[in-house]
């Protein structure tokens, strides 16, 4: 029976939602805060589809280096000191998730998610849609031995889980990916991983949406809910009341404001990132790439070269830190020597919300505030690569089918 979805947040998880419950034939409506020439977190990321990347932002080891980045001003990870409850409960959770068990749960979790993301773009590319889908693996570039071994530790645990990796020293990366001059000690290769352009994805989800019959609310803002009892009947936004048979939560880093009317508690930072796209650089490499020990990422996109990294939880202020951006800069020599800072002068850099749990999990599944109520965010660094499952298990949830994949750890109700 057709039903009519109202989801809130139009970036790639309200997208891919949105689609996944149109070829179910549903009608769909999605609300967004934002402009429809926008520029949210979705857009301006490195669009990288990473099995590689099962272990959660929760980890051993995060702590005592957030704490030791947090003098830096340039350092990939900052966290700024302010009086904040919520800010203080987060950490709190964010310590006691940062364990060897919960990363060994949510390691197969994180893996089949993602391999079921790349295989529903693999479908996408094949019925014709092209939103630069290359896929020819991702590498995780180190600068210094230690970092190598480091990596190649992961890349055992990668194999463990099924997910191929192979370790590489100066001579073999160089082989891999000879269009890029590198200075590094070695690489482990994610043959698995890809990467897109996240402007034609978004644009190609678009265009499928409005094909398909559903509708789009921008410049709306969310005012409330409306509710009988245990089941919302309309979405409060300055466009007015938009009833609806069921009701997905897509919002990104603003989702934990919208949900505490309904007494739902899903605690959420968001991590601010950086990125600058380099048009005509002098030098361009083949593969998509992360700098181990800067924590930056690397995309060839249609001829350009984009740089982007940093995890600033700081508020939602969109302001661009310089010293931030220059730590990311200042890094791409070290690896890719041809290139200089002063290459990137002129360039506006680009930010964005990362939509943070304090376990590094999704938040994903319905929940005990409302009866016809699906959550489906919080995917942190992950937006992209796990954006077409995530909508498919959206999907199945607003059909009350059993999800394909156990959703027990991505709770919403978890933090209750």
């Amino acid at each position: 029976m057709s039903k009519h979805i109202v989801i809130l947040g139009g970036g790639i998880i309200g997208l891919a939602t949105a689609d996944a419950c149109l070829k179910r034939g549903h009608r769909v409506t999605i609300v967004d805060r934002s402009p429809e020439k926008r520029d949210g977190c979705s857009f301006g990321n490195a669009g990288m589809i990473v099995p590689s990347h099962f272990v959660p932002l929760a980890a051993p080891g995060m702590v005592a280096l957030g704490f030791k980045w947090m003098w830096n001003p340039e350092s990939p990870f900052y966290i700024k000191p302010r009086l904040d409850f919520g800010l203080v409960s987060w950490g709190l959770k964010f310590m006691a998730a940062a364990t060897h068990k919960h990363v060994d749960q949510a390691s197969p979790v994180l893996r089949d998610l993602n391999l079921a993301s790349r295989a529903i773009y693999d479908d996408l590319a094949d019925s014709g849609e092209d939103f630069g889908l290359v896929k020819k693996g991702l590498l995780m570039l180190c600068k210094t031995q230690h970092g190598l071994d480091e990596e190649a530790a992961v890349a055992v645990k990668s194999r463990s889980l099924g997910v191929p990796a192979e370790v590489f020293d100066a001579a073999g990366t160089a082989k891999l990916d000879p269009t890029i001059t590198m200075d590094v000690a070695g690489s482990v290769w994610f043959p698995k991983d890809c990467h897109l352009d996240p402007n034609r994805l978004i644009s190609a989800y678009q265009r499928r949406i409005l094909e398909g019959g559903g509708a789009f609310l921008w410049n709306t803002s969310f005012e409330g809910w409306k509710r009988e009892g245990n089941k919302l009947v309309a979405l409060k936004t300055s466009a007015g009341d938009i009833e609806g048979d069921e009701f997905v939560l897509c919002a990104g880093a603003w989702s934990d404001d919208l949900v505490k009317d309904l007494g739902l508690r899903i605690p959420m930072q968001a991590g601010k990132g950086y990125s600058l796209t380099l048009q005509n650089p002098v030098e361009l490499p083949t593969l998509c790439s992360v700098f181990t020990e800067a924590r930056v990422a690397i995309t060839p996109i249609n001829g350009a070269l984009r740089v982007g990294g940093t995890m600033e939880i700081s508020g939602k202020k969109e302001h661009i830190e310089p010293r931030r951006v220059q730590g990311i800069l200042k890094a791409l020599p070290k690896y890719f020597p041809r290139f200089k800072v002063t290459d990137f002068d002129g360039i506006k850099p680009w930010q964005g919300f990362r939509p943070c749990s304090p376990d590094g999990m999704p938040y994903l599944g319905r929940t005990k505030a409302a009866s016809n109520f699906v959550v489906a965010t919080g995917h942190s660094m992950m937006g992209i690569s796990l954006g077409p499952v995530s909508g498919e298990l959206a999907a199945q949830l607003v059909d009350h089918e059993s999800p394909s994949h156990d959703l027990t750890m991505l709770s919403p109700d978890r933090y209750a």
